[in-house]
């Protein structure tokens, strides 16, 4: 997407002066800054900071990370302890562990010689892949947004509620749930987003960073405000993306989510998760049970952060001392409140079904 009228990806190889270049997230929505990471430390720290955030990101970064060690030591013992540190950074997102795993069941087919410049080219690939696969969520999402536009009033927005940041700063660009928000703007059909704030680490305001950029209508709001936006019909569709998805369509999303869902279901109002296919955990049913649910810093939730009135960005504490915050940072909306799950290869019910119909038990492998 664009920045200041620059196209960016949230990751890219750089060939002429090979280097990896993130965008620094830690600094959004204040200040835009683009960094290089090279060393196995520097890769850890952006994941585990979010530097870098979401969980195709995630595993894009990691396969970048893969590559930049390969090009050092191509041997099988460094292959290992990359894919081990790696994997510990962040555990709930899927598509992290996803992209090692693909990474290393490719590298160790390939002559050790051979494995720096294999190992970037298929860091390249993944991120080329997940720009197509969010474009193609992007193009399904947008038919649902076009048969909710046939029933309003001309002209009348479509109305759509997100959580947390699923846009392009969490891919590698398009993003999940804003990706058929982008396509309906693009072809002029009127929309305009409820930007939740996501408490503890408010990512509600990189997507209002990024929609504003794009010139689409929106407000920022307090997570407490969907319910009573939803009871009084000012919400059309409620939209997220995913961080793990159960075989049956379980969905672990920023904690937060669970109770959109149950707003949602209460005033009928229909409630879609933009899915690409590496976040589908073919191993698991049960997500409640079996995902696990990342424990992040107390700090987070004593701690705010934003620019004070001389511009300088700063934190401040919000708690009373002594105490104790409690973090975690995902929660699951089981299938049963899911009105459908958006796919590169189309839409389906949250159901074990609904997922083997469009990713058939022989693509399965594919998809992890």
């Amino acid at each position: 997407m664009k920045v200041n009228g620059n196209h960016y990806h949230s990751i890219w190889y750089d060939k002429n002066l090979d280097q990896v270049k993130i965008i620094d997230q830690r600094l959004l929505p204040y200040e835009f800054e683009i960094i290089t990471v090279e060393t196995l430390e520097e890769f850890e720290t952006a994941i585990k900071d979010m530097a870098v955030r979401g969980a195709p990101l995630i595993g894009a970064t990691a396969a970048f990370g893969i590559a930049r060690q390969m090009l050092r030591d191509h041997s099988n013992k460094n292959l290992d302890l990359s894919w081990d540190r790696l994997n510990q950074t962040r555990p709930t997102a899927i598509n992290l562990k996803w992209a090692l795993d693909r990474c290393r069941n490719h590298l160790l087919n390939i002559p050790l010689t051979d494995r720096g410049y294999e190992a970037m080219q298929l860091a390249i690939e993944i991120a080329n892949e997940d720009v197509e696969i969010n474009k193609k969520i992007g193009l399904n999402g947008l038919e649902i947004i076009k048969s909710i536009s046939k029933k309003k009033p001309k002209g009348e927005p479509i109305r759509l509620l997100t959580h947390c940041n699923a846009g392009w700063l969490a891919t590698v660009d398009w993003g999940t749930a804003t990706s058929p928000m982008y396509q309906a703007h693009n072809l002029n059909i009127p929309i305009h987003v409820w930007v939740d704030e996501t408490r503890p680490r408010n990512q509600g305001a990189l997507t209002a960073w990024e929609l504003k950029s794009h010139g689409i209508s929106h407000n920022y709001i307090t997570d407490n405000a969907g319910g009573h936006l939803m009871q009084h019909g000012l919400v059309d569709m409620v939209i997220v993306g995913t961080d793990r998805t159960t075989s049956r369509g379980d969905v672990c999303n920023k904690i937060g989510t669970y109770l959109k869902a149950l707003a949602a279901k209460d005033n009928n109002i229909p409630f879609y998760v933009a899915l690409p296919s590496p976040t589908i955990d073919w191993t698991i049913e049960d997500g409640i049970n079996e995902i696990p649910i990342e424990e992040r810093s107390e700090s987070e939730v004593s701690l705010i952060q934003g620019k004070d009135n001389t511009g300088v960005i700063s934190k401040l504490k919000v708690t009373p001392e002594g105490t104790i915050g409690s973090n975690p940072a995902f929660d699951v909306t089981p299938a049963k409140l899911i009105t459908g799950l958006i796919t590169e290869k189309g839409i389906c019910e949250a159901s074990s079904n609904g997922l083997q119909k469009l990713f058939p038990q022989n693509n399965q492998k594919d998809c992890r």
